[in-house]
């Protein structure tokens, strides 16, 4: 007898449906199954027949051919093993319930059980747009699937209680639907603005970075807070909205990456240490394309701590996807494209030592140590560093003093006022932010008066700027005057943004 079940594959973070057709017939026992599967895959036969089994029902004996269409697209991962088990069991008569329009996800316990898979979030979505609207999956995966409407997921724990449930032997409702406003507010952040002492500078330029999806360097002596600094970044940032969290909720659960919560409500916070290789920083892989630390990072923040000390190879695969806001990684197998829509945050000592430029510190390098030291990061890549900014020590009055920093709430205020402003501006574009302006749309909202064009042709001049350096300073310029809720950019909003340059002009 023939029996078909429906499940998906995941090719990067897109769902491509998969038939599971079973055919069993008489002569010599055997088990083939077709389709490209992985070895993962193939391994389920002993997984299915077991759990089969172990649930008070019988694995056929006969001759029995599986074939997972379309057979062109590698079947990867566990979760075909459920949809496997079903499907057995109706080619072999021992499930007669109509399963048409139903979706199958799940890996099998030898005793039957249904363990959690990944990827149920993207699997979930496309399957969604493609018209499904009924799902069985993992009962440990009812939180991920919760927060979806207009589907019907039942979670279930044991392959005895799906067969059951198709009878209608059993009565399970859908997994309720979830408020990730709600989920949300359960959520929150270990650091804030008001832990960091001091520092007005690097706390006025973040601000800018973030109220404009502007990336920032801070470059500073050992202790002087980058890293916290850096850490608070995403305090200061907008609530993610549910669109935005979708999207980085696909590429966590992909990764195996969600917490029990099963959405990611905070923004992502990535920090790769740099060691990491070109691979796990962009994505790849030899048999799975999977995703890398920059599309993980997808709407937060991505932090490189010391710089300098990862290799040039990988920091050069930055300058693409911090352009387009997406990479494509293309492996023999095919290639998938990643969102990494991210603020770059970076940190570096301005020398090997560490106390160049210190106000209280002093450098025992040579020149050509220092050069040596900051031409490890290439031009074309600090270009596309919208602010650098010097991070010096704090005095201890400042760090042991009484005084009340400006906590991270109202800062956040401030950046959604300059977010506002931007939506309003660009509602007809295709960008919600002004570091994704083009020359077209800085052109277009960026119109500079003449006493502008003339402090910035100073500026040019002076620190040896290149026209992406050019365009760069219009744009945080741009961010600076939204911040001030002005209409147009003056000269002092242009002044400040040339002055998160002046890094660059000193490691030329």
């Amino acid at each position: 007898m023939l029996s078909e079940i429906t499940s998906f594959a995941l090719c990067g973070l897109e769902g491509i449906p998969v038939e599971v057709e079973t055919d069993i017939n008489k002569g010599l026992v055997s088990y083939d199954l077709v389709g490209l599967p992985t070895a993962a895959v193939k391994e389920s036969r002993d997984r299915v027949e077991s759990a089969i089994k172990n649930s008070a029902m019988y694995f056929p004996v006969n001759k029995i051919t599986i074939n997972l269409a379309p057979a062109d697209v590698k079947k990867e991962g566990s979760h075909y093993d459920l949809p496997l088990a079903v499907s057995i069991l109706k080619a072999s008569d021992q499930l007669s319930a109509d399963t048409d329009g139903i979706v199958f996800l799940g890996e099998l316990a030898l005793d039957g059980a249904l363990r959690p898979v990944t990827g149920i979030m993207p699997v979930l979505i496309s399957a969604k747009t493609k018209g499904f609207k009924r799902f069985v999956i993992p009962y440990a995966n009812a939180n991920e699937a919760s927060y979806l409407e207009g589907t019907e997921v039942y979670a279930l724990k044991t392959l005895r209680e799906v067969v059951d449930f198709l009878k209608g032997e059993i009565t399970v409702s859908p997994v309720a639907h979830r408020d990730f406003v709600a989920a949300r507010r359960t959520q929150s952040y270990n650091y804030d603005m008001s832990l960091v002492r001091g520092q007005k500078v690097a706390k006025r330029a973040i601000e800018i970075a973030v109220a404009g999806g502007h990336n920032i360097l801070l470059a500073g002596p050992p202790g002087t807070g980058k890293t916290l600094l850096a850490r608070c970044i995403p305090t200061i940032m907008p609530d993610m909205t549910f669109e935005e969290a979708l999207e980085v909720t696909k590429i966590h659960s992909v990764a195996g990456e969600l917490s029990e919560e099963g959405i990611v409500s905070l923004r992502p916070f990535r920090t790769p240490h740099h060691t990491a290789t070109t691979v796990s920083l962009c994505g790849g892989g030899n048999n799975k394309i999977h995703a890398g630390e920059i599309s993980k990072a997808h709407k937060g923040v991505l932090f490189l701590d010391e710089l300098p000390e990862y290799s040039r190879r990988t920091l050069e695969s930055l300058r693409q996807p911090l352009e387009d806001r997406v990479i494509t990684v293309a492996r023999a197998g095919g290639a998938v494209t990643f969102p990494a829509d991210f603020i770059l945050c970076a940190s570096m000592n301005p020398c090997p030592c560490g106390n160049y430029g210190s106000s209280y510190l002093t450098c025992t390098c040579t020149p050509a140590q220092i050069h040596n030291y900051r031409s490890k990061i290439s031009g074309p890549l600090l270009d596309r560093i919208d602010l650098q900014v010097e991070v010096d020590g704090v005095k201890y009055e400042d760090l042991a003093g009484d005084s009340r920093e400006e906590p991270s709430a109202h800062i956040k205020e401030r950046v959604e006022r300059a977010r506002a402003v931007q939506r309003e501006r660009f509602a007809e574009e295709s960008m919600k932010i002004n570091a994704s302006m083009g020359e077209k749309q800085i052109k277009k909202y960026c119109r500079l008066s003449a006493e502008c064009e003339e402090v910035l042709r100073n500026a040019f001049e002076t620190l040896h700027l290149s026209a992406r350096a050019r365009s760069r300073i219009i744009k945080v310029a741009r961010t600076v005057a939204d911040l001030a809720l002005s209409a147009e950019i003056r000269p002092e909003h242009i002044l400040e943004a040339a002055s998160y340059r002046s890094y660059e002009s000193g490691n030329n």
